[in-house]
């Protein structure tokens, strides 16, 4: 998979060289590359933004260093996302959609969001992950690019996923770890008793349970 980002701020993506997602690209699963849109502006003090036609308060991005941009990055097979409080919520059946694709662009918008005309321009695919805003596209794009890498084959183990939250519209159940007792409070002597098919089931109880009382709209599912 080929991950392009376009954003105003490149250091923000620091994470991206850590852990699983580092592993995948050590792999080569993931290319991912980002693209500083202040380099695409034709303005000599490579300025990005301006104040919206009929006014209103904040900056907006204007539409040619985002359209050069993206004219530069994307190819036939390119999936165009722009992460927007407008958009549909992303979740876990949206990442695993999106794994599946060759080529994902994610273009990172800041101030009070990007001049209309771009989604004329292209077909982009707009995401929210939660009803609330954010300062730019840096954080979700990032929540997003680390919830599909794990749908990518290879990146974690199947077991791994096949025990997630989500992955049967049920909350994952608790889990422990050594020591079996640490300041008097015990690991769940099921979890102890070697008894798999015990333990599987006591999983799915914990689960069905910590779906019902955090998320019961999953079980309506």
């Amino acid at each position: 998979m080929k991950i392009d980002i376009l954003s105003l701020f490149p250091e923000s993506f620091s994470y991206l060289n850590s852990s699983i997602i580092l592993r995948a690209q050590n792999k080569g699963l993931v290319d991912i590359d980002i693209q500083n849109i202040r380099d695409f502006s034709q303005d000599k003090h490579k300025k990005c933004d301006d104040y919206p036609f009929g006014g209103g308060a904040g900056m907006l991005m204007m539409v040619q260093p985002l359209y050069d941009a993206i004219k530069k990055v994307k190819k036939r097979n390119s999936m165009l996302i722009f992460p927007s409080p407008r958009g549909k919520v992303f979740n876990h059946e949206d990442a695993k959609l999106l794994a599946k694709e060759k080529h994902l662009v994610f273009i990172c918008g800041h101030y009070e969001g990007v001049d209309e005309r771009l989604f004329e321009f292209f077909d982009i695919k707009q995401y929210s992950i939660g009803d609330y805003v954010l300062t730019g596209g840096e954080l979700p794009t990032m929540v997003m690019i680390d919830s599909i890498l794990r749908q990518v084959k290879g990146v974690l183990t199947e077991d791994s996923l096949s025990e997630e939250s989500f992955s049967s519209n049920l909350l994952e159940y608790p889990q422990y770890t050594r020591p079996a007792v640490f300041k008097k409070k015990a690991v769940p002597k099921v979890l102890l008793s070697g008894n798999h098919q015990e333990i599987a089931k006591w999983r799915k109880e914990m689960s069905e349970n910590i779906t019902k009382n955090n998320r019961p709209d999953l079980l309506k599912k």
